[in-house]
């Protein structure tokens, strides 16, 4: 088969044929995550307003895991088929995201590309989201049968680590590339992420004494499979990745304006960098120490227990409101924004693994694509939620101007309101986590 690699040298080799294919294909679709580098330049540039721009990246979140609940099996029948599909979408949508943005700046408040950048950023590359995000990760866990967490963890990883690494790339070519850079970088990035994608599309392959039934009636239905333990089990599973990542995109969206809050404004981007760094490191990290555990929800049961416990201590001392010129709150703060962080990220690379555990290998592309739909509805609910809580709690205060000498205002109270939500929800999970999710006795099943 075509997807499969070939006995004998770099063909047989588990980082040419997995590894670094998944590299290349979660680095460029991470860049999603860069999102707020540009959302305002778009805004501006269309004549909308920001509020209106961001529903594209809600879609964009919200397509990619639909598309990877409704094309996992797909991804289960052919990864060569699904990383084309993938590269495809994901390019085409980047190019007529670009190609909106350059409409709506000669026909300013125009509905054609409003709706041409939700259709183009948010269902087109929706699509290649999250085709792409599913297709390396069986492949990894197949070629890495003893460390299957460190694989995964090292490709989901990349797609955290591209936030840090594309950030400042775009950043330049905003600043470089003069008057309408914000549709030109579009069409120049689209290019080279269809390059490196189609690359990784390439190398990707699965070891080739793996063959998947090719047969309907050899290849169980997926609410057999997971009827196989009890159905709690998966409802379990499936709500706490969806409270992880709800709670993750609260205070992930509004990260940038409570480092202003506690009077770290011209370290934003520092922080914001480091902040994926710790995304990325919770990726690889905490699902390359999931492999030493007898039960993988151990690592959920952590970070849940690490999140409650930063947040109740920014809660308790008021850190947002209350930290600018103090030092220890300022660290209370920060240490909560790396330790979400890195939490939201872990939580993403351990729940094919932990899945895999309790369910086997041979339908999990299809049942991890059922569980990211729990990411849909979170990039839903997750900073719309936090938005609403900002926008209709305390009250906005002017601190200080941006580089325009526009007036920045924020409004401390609000962000630390956030916390409430995420910290009641970061109790619910913890206590699914612990009754629902039973450990599993088939780890490493195939």
């Amino acid at each position: 088969m075509a997807e499969q690699a070939k006995q004998g040298g770099w063909r047989a080799n588990k980082w040419v044929r997995a590894a670094i294919p998944a590299l290349l294909l979660h680095c460029s679709i991470g860049t999603v995550y860069c999102w707020s580098i540009f959302s305002q330049e778009i805004a501006d540039y269309i004549g909308y307003s920001k509020g209106a721009v961001e529903w594209a990246f809600s879609f964009a979140i919200f397509f990619l895991g639909m598309s990877a609940a409704f094309l996992g099996n797909i991804v289960e029948k052919d990864i060569h088929k699904s990383s084309l599909i993938a590269t495809i979408c994901f390019s085409v949508g980047m190019l007529l995201t670009g190609v909106f943005i350059m409409y709506g700046g000669s026909h300013q408040h125009s509905p054609v590309a409003l709706i041409g950048i939700y259709l183009s950023y948010g269902f087109i590359m929706g699509v290649g989201l999250g085709t792409g995000y599913l297709s390396p990760v069986k492949t990894l866990m197949l070629w890495f049968q003893d460390r299957k967490g460190l694989a995964t963890g090292l490709a989901v990883a990349g797609f955290g680590a591209a936030k840090a690494i594309a950030s400042p790339i775009m950043q330049g070519m905003l600043n470089g590339l003069g008057d309408g850079g914000i549709y030109k970088m579009f069409m120049i990035l689209a290019g080279v992420y269809f390059v490196m994608m189609f690359v990784g599309h390439l190398l990707l392959a699965k070891p080739a004494d793996w063959h998947e039934p090719q047969n309907s009636a050899d290849k169980p239905k997926i609410m057999d499979v997971l009827k196989t333990k009890p159905l709690t089990n998966y409802i379990g599973i499936w709500v706490m990745f969806y409270i992880n990542i709800t709670c993750g995109l609260a205070l992930i969206s509004q990260e940038k304006m409570i480092v202003k809050c506690v009077g770290l404004a011209a370290m934003a981007g520092v922080i914001s960098t480091v902040s994926a760094i710790f995304n990325a490191g919770g990726r690889l990290g905490f699902s390359a120490w999931a492999d030493t555990m007898k039960d993988r929800n151990t690592i959920y049961k952590m970070i849940f227990v690490l999140s409650i416990a930063f947040t109740a201590l920014v809660m308790l001392t008021g850190g947002i409101k209350n930290g600018e010129g103090n030092g220890l709150l300022i660290f209370l703060v920060l240490a909560l924004i790396f330790v979400v962080n890195a939490g939201y990220g872990g939580g993403f690379s351990n729940v094919p693994t932990l899945l895999s555990d309790h369910y086997g290998m041979g339908s999990i592309s299809a049942i991890h694509g059922i569980t990211l739909s729990a990411w849909a509805f979170a990039g839903l609910t997750g900073n719309q939620v936090a938005t609403y809580i900002v926008n209709h709690t305390g009250e906005f205060v002017e601190h200080g101007t941006d580089a325009a000498g526009k007036a920045i205002m924020i409004n401390p109270v609000g962000y630390q309101n956030v916390l409430i939500f995420t910290i009641a929800l970061y109790i619910l999970a913890l206590v699914l986590c612990l009754v629902l999710v039973k450990p599993s006795n088939t780890k490493g099943a195939k």
